[in-house]
């Protein structure tokens, strides 16, 4: 994305760009980064420096060049993820598997995808399986879908810049007037139902788990076959998983 007019400062458009190529690169050289960077060693130099003095960079295990940060990592990381996320979350999916009797997981929303972060399976015999780490397009799901909701129109459109949309199953959101259109309702209704969207067959629900920030937020999900997912289920599944999301433990203060 090209910064436009005046406004540009150019040692910060700089250092976003050196950040940028961490994305791409495990390492750099202070070469390496001039190069990338079209400027100067010494000013990569001191861009470089710049980022390791406010952990966003470190020295790599050669000395010779640098590396992502424990800062960029921390930003990088979705929710959910992490010995105390998962203790705050396990309560919660315990007691959501147990009011619903379906399988039940959590999502964060990275960029345009959402990553399934835990979860607990049902013990019906025909059940939807639990796939960790699993991950897939935003607007195909109701994790994904009840999370893009809690965005405004305007941050929305700036991760579909495009009309048209990926069509996993038939039953996909295919356009982006469409899913602004869901969206709102959505936000109104205050849970997210994806009929066969990313999986024919499958119905999920999905309801937020509170947040400090826009980043930290996650979905609660339940997955079950469509024979067991009317309207009268449906309605009764939202409201057991907001009774489950009620129980999330607040983040403990720095």
């Amino acid at each position: 994305m090209a910064a436009t007019g005046d406004y540009t400062i150019a040692s910060l458009d700089t250092g976003l760009r050196a950040m940028r190529l961490f994305l791409t690169h495990d390492t750099l050289t202070v070469t390496e980064a001039a190069g990338h960077l079209r400027v100067g060693r010494s000013t990569a130099h001191r861009v470089l420096s710049t980022l390791e003095s406010r952990g966003f960079a470190i020295r790599d295990t050669s000395g010779r060049g640098y590396a992502a940060g424990p800062e960029l990592v921390r930003l990088g990381r979705p929710a959910g993820f992490g010995r105390a996320a998962r203790d705050r979350l396990g309560p919660v999916l315990e007691d959501a598997a147990g009011r619903t009797g379906e399988t039940v997981w959590s999502v964060a929303l990275i960029g345009d995808q959402v990553i399934v972060t835990d979860g607990r399976e049902s013990p019906h015999p025909v059940r939807v399986a639990l796939e960790l780490g699993r991950t897939g397009p935003a607007h195909a799901g109701s994790g994904g879908l009840l999370l893009l909701s809690r965005m405004s129109a305007d941050q929305v459109c700036a991760l579909y810049p495009d009309e048209e949309l990926e069509a996993v199953t038939p039953a996909t959101l295919s356009s982006r007037t469409a899913l602004l259109d869901e969206l709102a309702v959505i936000r109104r209704r205050g849970h997210a139902v994806s009929r066969g969207a990313s999986v024919p067959g499958m119905t999920t629900i999905a309801v937020a788990l509170a947040g400090s920030s826009w980043r930290d937020r996650l979905a609660l999900v339940a997955a079950a076959p469509a024979d067991r997912s009317g309207d009268a289920a449906l309605a009764e599944r939202a409201e057991r998983l907001r009774e489950s999301a009620a129980l999330l433990a607040p983040v403990p203060p720095p």
